[in-house]
């Protein structure tokens, strides 16, 4: 009997935020650096103790979750936080004032989802140049940016291209920008992780690349990263596990009348805390609805795996929402390096 090993082809997902809510995951302490109505900055520090348990290198982990920055209210309010999240980092790697940065845009600009990192490259503002002809005010750093593309394209790895380029202009700080996976279509678009712990490009869609870390470059780096992409499996499971929230949901508001008069279709149901019994969910998708989290996308992978139905997908906006996102991240960037940057200059 041919075997499928699923070793390596569980949660796809770049997030931590991902693994630790996971089901039977081993408990991490997970601080709340800010939470308002919209938007939850949360900190999860791993360390040597507990990198092995989480399989994610050692570092700080700052994970912002947002609901929506397509209006521009909504949007200035992320910016605003992702600009201290984003500082804060720095601080804590004690990052100077005057140090010199290269900024990566990790990614392929002719493929959308992967298009985060070149696209938020566009809106950094640069100032090398200006630096090598000494024409340049206080509050600005000397800052440098590169678009290495991807391995694919260019035939060399990503991580020797930053190495070269740092050996020439010796930078003090990297920042790596770079589309993500996640586990959880409620993240997709809709989160963002800095990291001092580096990246793997290409990790959350099984393509691991060489490690961007200071381990393997000498040179603290920061890594920011969005999910735009997630696997068929991960629809499946999600949307079973949506089909469970939704049936407790209208179980427990059967006898609510004003509810009667809402439309299905615009119930909220998201925020329901209530679960359904074993008996019940085993009513409702037999053995299947016995089955854990883990145990539940395993199945999943073992029917979409062997017919090649496993497609990593993005939503059907994503032109417009990678459009903003980079807007965003290069914002971002900028008000934390540049303390005199103003989107006018």
């Amino acid at each position: 009997m041919h075997t499928i090993d699923l070793k390596n082809k569980g949660f796809r997902t770049d997030l931590v935020i991902d693994d630790i809510t996971r089901e039977k995951q081993p408990k991490i302490a997970t601080k709340i650096l800010e939470k308002t109505k919209n938007i939850t900055v949360e900190e999860v520090i791993i360390d040597k103790d507990s990198k092995t348990n989480w399989n994610k290198k050692e570092g700080i982990y700052k994970t912002i979750s947002f609901k929506d920055i397509t209006d521009k209210n909504n949007f200035k309010e992320v910016e605003k936080i992702a600009i201290k999240t984003l500082k804060d980092m720095l601080s804590e790697l004690k990052i100077k004032d005057d140090a010199t940065v290269l900024v990566i845009g990790l990614g392929n600009s002719s493929s959308t989802p992967d298009a985060l990192g070149p696209n938020t490259v566009d809106h950094v503002l640069v100032t090398r140049h200006l630096f090598s002809i000494g024409d340049v005010e206080e509050g600005y750093r000397n800052v440098a940016s590169f678009k290495p593309s991807v391995t694919g394209v260019t035939g060399i790895e990503t991580k020797d291209l930053i190495e070269g380029i740092k050996e020439k202009i010796k930078p003090d700080l990297i920042i790596v920008i770079d589309a993500l996976a996640s586990s959880s279509i409620e993240r997709l678009n809709k989160t963002i992780q800095i990291t001092s712990a580096g990246i793997s490009p290409g990790s959350g869609v099984g393509n691991n690349r060489l490690e961007i870390s200071k381990d393997t470059l000498g040179t603290p780096v920061i890594a920011v990263g969005i999910p735009t992409v997630v696997d068929g499996a991960t629809i499946v499971e999600n949307t079973l596990q949506l089909l469970i929230k939704k049936i407790s949901y209208q179980l427990e508001n059967k006898d609510n009348e004003k509810l009667k008069l809402v439309p299905s279709i615009n119930q909220n149901y998201l925020s329901h805390t209530k679960e359904l019994s074993k008996e019940q969910k085993e009513d409702l998708l037999g053995m299947v609805g016995l089955l854990d989290e883990q145990e539940l996308k395993s199945l999943i992978l073992e029917v979409l795996l062997p017919v090649n139905y496993n497609m990593m997908v993005t939503p059907k906006e994503i032109d417009y929402l990678i459009d903003k996102l980079s807007l965003l991240l290069g914002n971002m960037i900028n008000k934390s390096l540049h303390a005199r940057f103003n989107p006018t200059n």
